[in-house]
């Protein structure tokens, strides 16, 4: 499978999870798109690209179990989050909840747009190791209160890979009339999407990450209900556009400014072109990706001697494993010196990140087609030799 990627044959790449990897195919593709907005550029963004986007919208549509109403693209799952957050409506009364798992951007923003309208934020902690999905429903539930007015949360969590259990959390609060906003940014492709169903009233995904789409694809979900009120982190024409053939939600989000749209209308070539790779497409890519990150998690577990930290039914193609603590200041987020090792002195590309907080620390491999069982003993053995001195 490595032959469909441009990655370095020299590196044991097992980090998929931080900024995905496009194909061959998809790259060329984007190419093809970038020469023909140069060619003519007025003609392209002009008269071009909004079929374009439209038709790249109704195959993610479909993909991710949505009406192409409901979704816009945005260039990141970090500006789904703030667009949602940047529109609320909040004051001093409001609480804003948000589980220890989250992604620190995201986390970051919501401490931002809390801090303007002296809101509350109001953390959830939730352990790692963890036994059972229910630790985290029940963790959430006992912290709202009638103040509450959003629950901030990874469908899977960056640092600890985790699939949180965001149907029965988002049912149970919108009984109470309490939102959801779902940053998925590592669901789309790594598991079955049904976002109509599901019923957040806001959810964004990345589509470079499992999807294997170029860098700078994601979208933003938001129920129909909620669209109204919902703008873009850029203000542009859009926002007092007079037409009446488009949506105003589509028509503030699918026009920034002058952008490179390629990535985004790249989207449905790397959902066929994926899914060619595997007899029974999709749904095998995610079942191999899957069992292929359980029996990753189970040899590295054997390898250093430690349980299981989250249950099968927790994962999806990452897992996440404790390591022994580690020093108590790291400069940045990959600035560990076992993960400098492991890549300088092993060539093995693979993230350890402090959690909860240094020195604690776990480190996180991802499985996607082009990685092998082989390269993950390789992990192993590297480990056991390292980590004395790490």
């Amino acid at each position: 499978m490595k032959e469909h990627w441009l990655l370095d044959p020299a590196i044991t790449y097992l980090n998929h999870g931080s900024f995905g990897a496009a194909p061959k195919v998809v790259l060329a593709k984007q190419d093809e798109l970038r020469t023909q907005l140069e060619r003519e550029p007025v003609r392209f963004m002009v008269r071009e690209l909004e079929p374009l986007l439209d038709d790249a919208r109704a195959v993610l549509a479909e993909f991710v179990g949505s009406d192409t109403d409901s979704i816009a693209f945005v260039p990141n799952a970090t500006a789904g989050v703030n667009a949602v957050l940047r529109s609320l409506d909040l004051d001093k009364h409001d609480e804003l909840l948000v589980t220890s798992h989250e992604y620190n951007a995201s986390r970051n923003a919501l401490e931002y747009v809390a801090g303007l309208a002296g809101a509350k934020v109001v953390p959830v902690e939730v352990p790692f190791p963890i036994h059972a999905p229910d630790e985290v429903i029940d963790r959430v539930m006992e912290r709202v209160t009638e103040r509450t007015r959003l629950l901030l949360i990874d469908h899977v969590t960056s640092q600890t890979g985790l699939i949180f259990p965001i149907a029965a959390l988002i049912e149970a609060l919108n009984k109470r009339g309490i939102d959801t906003l779902v940053d998925g940014a590592h669901a789309p492709g790594m598991f079955p999407l049904h976002l109509d169903e599901l019923g957040a009233a806001y959810y964004t995904g990345n589509l470079h990450k499992w999807v294997c789409a170029p860098k700078g694809a994601a979208f933003l979900y938001v129920r129909a209900n909620r669209r109204r009120g919902i703008h873009p982190v850029v203000i542009s024409h859009g926002a007092n556009a007079t037409r009446t053939d488009r949506s105003r939600f589509h028509l503030e989000f699918d026009w920034p400014g002058t952008f490179d749209p390629t990535a985004c209308l790249c989207v449905p070539a790397a959902l066929r072109f994926m899914a060619s790779l595997a007899d029974g497409g999709w749904p095998e890519v995610m079942r191999r990706n899957h069992e292929l990150a359980l029996r990753a998690r189970d040899l590295l577990c054997d390898q250093l001697g430690i349980g299981k930290p989250a249950p099968d039914e927790m994962l999806g193609s990452m897992a996440a494993i404790p390591l022994p603590d580690g020093p108590t200041y790291i400069p940045t987020l990959f600035g560990d010196p076992l993960q400098d090792a492991l890549l300088f002195e092993r060539q093995i590309e693979v993230p350890i990140v402090p959690w909860p907080s240094q020195p604690k620390r776990v480190l996180r491999v991802s499985a996607q087609l082009y990685n092998t069982i082989e390269e993950y003993e390789t992990l192993a053995r590297a480990l056991v030799e390292l980590l004395p001195r790490f």
